[in-house]
This record gives structure tokens, C-alpha cells and sequence, in this order.
């Protein structure tokens, strides 16, 4: 595996201004610590970006795609924009939360679940998008959603 600063290096090239690979930067860190931002991924970022760690936790903390506390195995985000509060979102998140015994925002204790509502996932016209370990799954509604929890579980029918 190409370590981290010289990923971040084949990417820093590709822009004119280094400040414009911080959000791959911060994606890649991301996935190289676990599906999560610790306080190490901010100063490698910032070390082979040339800025500073407090930029770069700027920039991951206002985008919901940047998580800043440990994840579970199986991460669940609900969007709840417009369009998919207008379509059933707060009933997914709530079977979800029903299914999984834990509330938006937590993590199960085993550390095999994550449930998180977010701000948008780009599908307005496929409403409710839900992203499971990154993967959107379209239309979904609450009826949906055990059969997806059983699916992770490796229960599918």
C-alpha cells in the first residue's frame, strides 16, 4: 500500500492550489484510519498539504461525509434534506433505530453499527436515499428497512 503522504502527494499534483485536494485528502486519511477522522489524520493531511490541522478539520467538519468520531462495521446514513423528509426519511431513520436498538448519531456498543442522519446525498429525485457502507440505496421506505438490516446480518431470505 502507497502510505498516506505520498497518496496525498500524487493528489496534491493533480490541483494548481493545494488547498483544493484537502477533501480527497481527508477521504483518503478517512479510509485509511478505520472510517473516521482522528486528530493523526488531520496533522497527516495538513503535513502533506502544507496547511494547517485547525483547516482541515474545518473543511471535515462541515461536510457530512467526514466523520470525526469512530464508526461501526456496518455504517447507516439517512438523508433528511428536503426531498427525502418529504418522502418518509424521519420513518426510515426511526425503523432503523427500531431495528438496530440505537438511536441517529450512535454507535452500537459491539461497534457493528453506526446510524447517522445527514444533511444530503446528492439522490433528491430517489427519494429517501440511504447510504449502507457507502453505497446508496435508492426509494427506500420503512418498510425497507428490515429486510436491509437482515440482509447485513447475513439473514436475507
Amino acid at each position: 500500500m502507497i502510505p498516506l503522504y505520498d497518496r496525498i502527494q500524487e493528489l496534491k499534483a493533480m490541483y494548481p492550489d493545494p488547498r483544493s485536494a484537502v477533501m480527497p485528502a481527508l477521504q483518503l486519511a478517512q479510509e485509511r484510519h478505520g472510517g473516521w477522522l482522528p486528530e493523526q489524520a488531520f496533522r497527516e493531511v495538513a503535513d502533506a498539504l502544507d496547511l494547517t490541522p485547525a483547516y482541515c478539520l474545518s473543511i471535515a467538519s462541515f461536510y457530512d461525509m467526514f466523520r470525526l468520531e469512530p464508526v461501526g462495521e456496518h455504517v447507516i446514513e439517512v438523508c433528511t434534506n428536503i426531498s427525502c423528509g418529504l418522502n418518509g426519511a424521519q420513518q426510515v431513520v426511526e425503523a432503523f433505530a427500531s431495528e438496530l436498538g440505537l438511536g441517529a448519531g450512535e454507535t452500537s456498543g459491539d461497534g457493528a453499527w453506526t446510524l447517522r442522519t445527514v444533511e444530503c446525498l446528492g439522490g433528491c429525485g430517489w427519494a429517501t436515499v440511504v447510504a449502507v457502507n457507502n453505497r446508496h440505496r435508492l426509494h427506500v421506505q420503512a418498510a425497507d428497512v428490515p429486510g436491509i438490516v437482515a440482509e447485513l446480518r447475513g439473514e436475507s431470505a
